[in-house]
């Protein structure tokens, strides 16, 4: 059988099948329909204004590659007027952040744009395969996770940034859907599809891949032979996503546009007026001044009971006492690692491409 002609230049062959729509069409109309969707969903959703600084959250896995190299396109093409800057958190993984860590280095050089890479250790005085010797593997990603949303606001301000780009995508969302409905988490399923979120203390955060398929956005790097590190997390495999994940492909496979449909269920949802009166008012930690609806945020809490695990660790009995007697002052804070990086302090550098 002849192969066919691409169904939107209708001039050259077809190379591939969007898993998205089902279109047969050549690579360079995959490459414009893909950058094309990125930039009209940044648009309609004004994500953006001329001048930004922006952070693209850049782990050298496929989806913070592609948006690295998407959002420089895109910028240059449709003059955005962004000033882009790569961030990184080194969770502290060994044989699997430190080697992916090198691939974003990479990435700084090939396009140019300055670098950060915050770490764990220097953050909170953990590193994560620490914190899996000491809590094990069941739940690990719940540390992570927590600790990850912190660190990247931290860098941010540190780069003087006003927004933080991640590369969270279609499939990524719609199993958030799935988990939060799963675990009848009803004020998270009401603002789990949101494509831009900024809380009182933290810096705006958005998805410009949101309506983009994995499979898609593998298809763009493998095309553009971009540079990106294909291995999972070595502590990943126990993670409950998981089980939304395999059930969202089983849903995939029998109907493609599953992925879109549950996101726009999602987007439908609204929260009774009642469940919004018994959500937490926001507050501030106590202890590192982040935002939080109890009187510690979770990365402090999570924090507590690692440091109660392994005394010589964190914060010492004598300084959590003096912290508890005295209140959050600057002498009391300096004794938490968590404050060693804290914005302002003028060790902290910003590499830039050579």
């Amino acid at each position: 059988m002849a192969p066919r002609n691409c169904a939107l230049c209708m001039k050259a062959k077809a190379m591939l099948k969007r898993p998205k729509t089902g279109q047969q069409i050549c690579r360079d109309c995959f490459f414009y329909v893909f950058e094309t969707e990125v930039h009209n969903t940044i648009t309609q959703s004004n994500l953006f204004n001329p001048g930004d600084r922006v952070a693209i959250g850049a782990s050298g896995g496929k989806d913070s590659t592609v948006l690295a190299y998407v959002m420089k396109t895109l910028n240059e093409r449709y003059q955005y007027g962004l000033e882009l800057f790569l961030l990184s958190i080194d969770e502290g993984i060994t044989g699997y952040r430190d080697d992916s860590l090198e691939t974003v280095k990479r990435n700084q050089e090939q396009y140019d744009m300055p670098l950060k890479i915050l770490s764990y250790d220097e953050l909170y005085g953990w590193t994560m395969d620490a914190i899996v010797s000491q809590v094990g593997r069941k739940n690990n990603c719940t540390f992570c996770g927590v600790f990850r949303r912190q660190a990247l606001d931290r860098g941010a301000a540190m780069l003087n940034v006003d927004h933080i780009v991640t590369g969270h995508n279609a499939d990524d969302i719609a199993e958030t859907v799935l988990m939060n409905i799963m675990r009848g988490d009803i004020a998270r399923l009401g603002r789990c599809t949101s494509i831009c979120t900024q809380g009182e203390d933290t810096i705006r955060r958005s998805k410009p891949f949101k309506y983009a398929y994995e499979k898609e956005i593998v298809m763009y790097a493998y095309f553009k032979k971009l540079d990106y590190f294909s291995t999972e997390c070595i502590y990943s495999p126990d993670a409950y996503r998981g089980h939304a994940r395999a059930f969202l492909k089983d849903l995939e496979a029998a109907r493609p546009s599953a992925i879109i449909d549950i996101i726009h269920s999602g987007e439908a949802f609204e929260i009774k007026e009642e469940i919004k009166a018994t959500q937490k008012v926001q507050q501030t930690c106590q202890r590192c001044g982040y935002m939080s609806s109890n009187a510690l945020c979770k990365a402090c809490t999570l924090l507590e009971g690692l440091e109660r695990g392994m005394a010589d660790s964190g914060i010492t009995d004598r300084a959590r006492k003096k912290l508890d007697a005295e209140g959050p002052t600057p002498d009391n804070l300096r004794t938490i690692p968590y404050f060693k990086m804290a914005p302002g302090n003028p060790a902290i550098a910003v590499e830039t491409p050579s």
